[in-house]
């Protein structure tokens, strides 16, 4: 009796393991084959764009400010009582305008005693200012009433004819600027100028180490002083020099070494490593290795590949 249960449990048991073996040769029958192998066999969607043998050039963007080399000191020319002050800070004046009347104190105090008593003296004790050159009226110190002294400052003219934008060159780039060079300059409004180099100031700032250089424009538009705008100057300039987009470059996190992923057939692409050049605007000069106009490099889904890696071109 006992043999024969013992008979019957062990035949229970092994077709209870049988029919688990069963499911679990069912269920494993159920995978795709290739679903072990998808990581491996994965395909990235890529774009990709080929190299462009144009001129390139790199610039370089410096601060310059709007300045008036020549100020001019309107002075009182003899004691008195500013009798009418004809200017306003801001206004511009012609050379020879009238700007303030001056009463001398003698007449201030005789009044017209003596005009009473002899009729062809004509005496009036004003004395009138002009400008001396043609400008901005940058300073007003005194105003109609005021008593002033020979002497004294009653205005400030910037010379209209000595504005200029002065750059701040370091000494170290000295080279790339030459007298009567063009110069594009952009205002913070968005407007745009073209200026020459007029001249070199004779001093070098000792901290910076920067080098002022004048730039005059012509235009009629009033700017006013301590305006700070962008001056452009070209650093380098190369002519028919191979380039790519700036997105097909990729770079180790230093940016010490510099690839891109070239496609080698429909469906692979491998690591090439480039020495960059200029960059200019978008795109980045490709010194090394020569890529002809064939070769089909990525621009976009490139980051993170592998060396080789699979990928297919969409549009």
């Amino acid at each position: 009796m006992k043999a024969f249960r013992f008979k019957y449990l062990t035949l229970k048991h092994t077709l209870y393991l049988a029919g688990v073996s069963l499911l679990l040769f069912s269920c494993k029958s159920n995978v795709p084959a290739d679903d072990a192998g998808d990581s491996a066999k994965a395909i990235t969607p890529v774009t990709v764009t080929t190299v462009n043998d144009t001129s390139m050039v790199s610039y370089i963007d410096l601060n310059a400010t709007t300045v008036f080399l020549q100020k001019n000191f309107v002075k009182a020319n003899a004691n008195g009582y500013i009798q009418s002050a004809n200017i306003q800070p801001g206004h511009y004046v012609e050379k020879g305008q009238l700007l303030f009347t001056i009463k001398t104190k003698e007449a201030q105090s005789i009044g017209n005693s003596i005009n009473v008593l002899d009729t062809t003296f004509n005496f009036s004790g004003v004395n009138r200012i002009k400008a001396p050159l043609h400008g901005y009226v940058t300073q007003l110190t005194h105003q109609v009433g005021d008593y002033v002294q020979d002497g004294e400052q009653l205005a400030v003219i910037s010379d209209r004819s000595s504005f200029i934008f002065l750059m701040q060159l370091p000494y170290e780039l000295r080279g790339l600027v030459k007298q009567n060079q063009t110069v594009q300059l952009s205002l913070p409004d968005g407007d745009k100028l073209s200026g020459k180099v007029a001249s070199f100031m004779p001093a070098v700032d000792t901290l910076s180490q920067t080098q002022g250089v004048a730039i005059k424009v012509n235009t009629d538009h009033q700017i006013p002083e301590n305006l700070v705008a962008k001056a452009r100057i070209i650093k380098t300039q190369k002519n028919n020099t191979i380039s790519l987009p700036k997105s097909a470059i990729l770079s180790n996190e230093t940016q010490t070494e510099f690839w891109v992923m070239k496609m080698i057939n429909p469906s692979t692409a491998v690591k090439i490593p480039v020495t960059k050049g200029i960059e200019a605007a978008e795109r980045v000069e490709i010194v090394s290795p020569k890529f002809s106009a064939q070769d089909k490099i990525l621009v976009s889904g490139n980051y993170g590949l592998a060396d080789t890696a699979k990928v297919k071109i969409v549009k």
